[in-house]
């Protein structure tokens, strides 16, 4: 709570631009390394596996991570925030999340491979769905330990874990490739990368653990209540990638889906941004909802970020996805996935805000709200994709093209019901101009490449990133304070003032 007289809202928003910068900037770190690994690590898949097995790949890997939100139970969302409240308490929450991690895994693998022999998937596609499922067990046990470390706002010890499982996985998954064990090796790589990492999260946590790391019955159902809170909105927000990897699978050729596939596994990579900045706020949020004058200010301390990497990454898409693709995959098996991956540019934009609103919302406890938004948007996302990806099929014989269009078109509605249940003055007026002079550099931007000859994308990108931050300057979309504290950041000591801890609710440690 803030102390009278000690500061007012100018002096609370540096605190939380310091404090979540620091955590988005250790996140950062890991996740160069790990965007960089991940890059190879899908190129390496496209290439060797080619178009329909790549589909292959991408439909299990859907049907897992949909498995594995039912298993999570809002347990991220949940723990983070209770860790984050009552940091005494990580080792009953993570030796309970352990326990039912694991537990849930095992009982929902049966399940999802009947749920793809009902939806009449061959045998191959049945039993590498279940057996993608166990060979992630580690991994997702290893998300218990991660979930602890983000409470604590220890964000690198977070990303030091998920570097080692990225490139225990590529060092794996390279040879099994090479000696022609095609997806089955692809998936036990996986296994074992997890397993590695497990042993290095466990290794980590001694240096922050508050206590002994236990199951507590109690606790676990402490957990799974809170989390039922939450998991309505976990479902809803994961449903839809998962209703969209069936419904293209259904109507479009193998090739196809493996196009898609690569232009989602691209987009999620553009998407990391805004991931890492709502991880490195929640914490933040999560105290700052007991008190409203606070939690505005840090909402509206972290959007402005979220504006300038989100209309940062949409226009870069826009102009650099065809040769995105052609360099990760190759433009001879999947050229197609270019246009994918340019129009999902749009949604970029909108994605990066409801991220945001949806850390804020399951911090107030509003979870169920941002569902309602969410549930909305999948009833008219499933929709469209009934009419859009049969009818891009026809004509372009590209119906992902359809699936990209439904989901821009879903967010806009996950936008407007979120920004509906937010706290009354959590957004207003200087929001909105936020927003516009966001969109207003992307579109400058866009324009001057118009104008501008065609550039390869060593050139092309780098370019794109120094046009769009002089707009957003002359703009004022960056103002200077933000240029000096990212200039702190390159010097790695980013630390809150005194007077800044005293006012702002649960500040970390320099």
């Amino acid at each position: 709570m803030p102390q009278p007289g000690a500061g007012g809202p100018a002096q609370l928003d540096l605190g939380s631009r310091a404090s979540v910068a620091r955590n988005a900037f250790n996140l950062v770190l890991g996740q160069v390394s790990t965007t960089a690994l991940a890059i190879v690590f899908s190129a390496a898949l496209g290439r060797s596996l080619g178009a329909r097995d790549f589909g292959l790949y991408f439909l299990i890997n859907s049907f897992s991570t949909f498995a594995y939100v039912v298993v999570d139970w809002g347990q991220q969302f949940y723990v983070i925030r209770e860790v984050a409240r009552t940091p005494e308490d990580s080792g009953r929450l993570l030796g309970s999340t352990l326990v039912l991690r694991v537990a849930g895994a095992i009982v929902i693998s049966l399940p999802a491979g009947l749920l793809a022999w009902a939806l009449g998937y061959d045998a191959r596609t049945c039993w590498f769905s279940v057996a993608f499922i166990a060979a992630t067990v580690p991994w997702a046990a290893t998300q218990s330990y991660l979930m602890v470390f983000r409470g604590r706002e220890r964000m690198g010890l977070e990303a030091s874990v998920s570097v080692v499982n990225k490139t225990a996985t590529l060092l794996l998954a390279l040879p099994a490739l090479a000696l022609g064990f095609g997806v089955g090796g692809v998936v036990a790589a996986q296994g074992v990368a997890g397993a590695g990492a497990f042993m290095v999260a466990s290794w980590l946590n001694r240096r922050i653990a508050t206590g002994e790391t236990r199951f507590d019955a109690t606790t676990a159902r402490q957990v799974l209540a809170g989390g039922t809170a939450i998991v309505t909105m976990m479902i809803a927000a994961s449903i839809q990638p998962y209703l969209d990897a069936i419904i293209l699978s259904k109507i479009v050729p193998g090739d196809a889906v493996g196009w898609y596939g690569a232009a989602k596994n691209i987009m999620g990579t553009l998407i990391a941004p805004s991931l890492i900045i709502g991880a490195a706020a929640y914490p933040r949020l999560s105290r700052a909802a007991a008190d409203m004058r606070v939690f505005n200010v840090e909402v509206r301390a972290t959007l402005r970020p979220m504006l300038f990497l989100g209309a940062l990454a949409g226009v870069g898409t826009w102009l650099c996805a065809d040769s995105a693709i052609a360099l990760v995959y190759g433009h001879r098996n999947f050229g197609p996935a270019g246009m994918i991956l340019k129009v999902f540019a749009p949604g970029l934009f909108l994605l990066f805000i409801d991220v945001l609103f949806g850390n804020a919302l399951t911090a107030l406890g509003r979870s169920t709200a941002f569902s309602v938004a969410k549930i909305a948007s999948v009833v008219l996302s499933t929709g469209l994709d009934l009419v859009l990806i049969p009818w891009f099929q026809r004509r372009t014989g590209n119906g992902g093209i359809g699936a990209v269009l439904a989901f821009v078109a879903s967010e806009l509605v996950v936008f407007g019901g979120s920004a509906l249940f937010l706290p009354r003055g959590c957004l207003g007026a200087a929001v909105a101009v936020d927003i516009g002079r966001a969109l207003g550099a992307g579109g400058l931007t866009a324009l001057l490449f118009h104008w501008l000859p065609p550039l390869p994308i060593y050139v092309g990108a780098p370019a794109c990133v120094v046009a769009f931050a002089l707009c957003a300057l002359a703009l004022g979309l960056v103002r200077r304070g933000d240029v000096a504290l990212f200039q702190t950041l390159l010097r790695r000591k980013v630390s809150a003032p005194a007077s800044i801890v005293q006012t702002s609710p649960g500040a970390p440690a320099a």
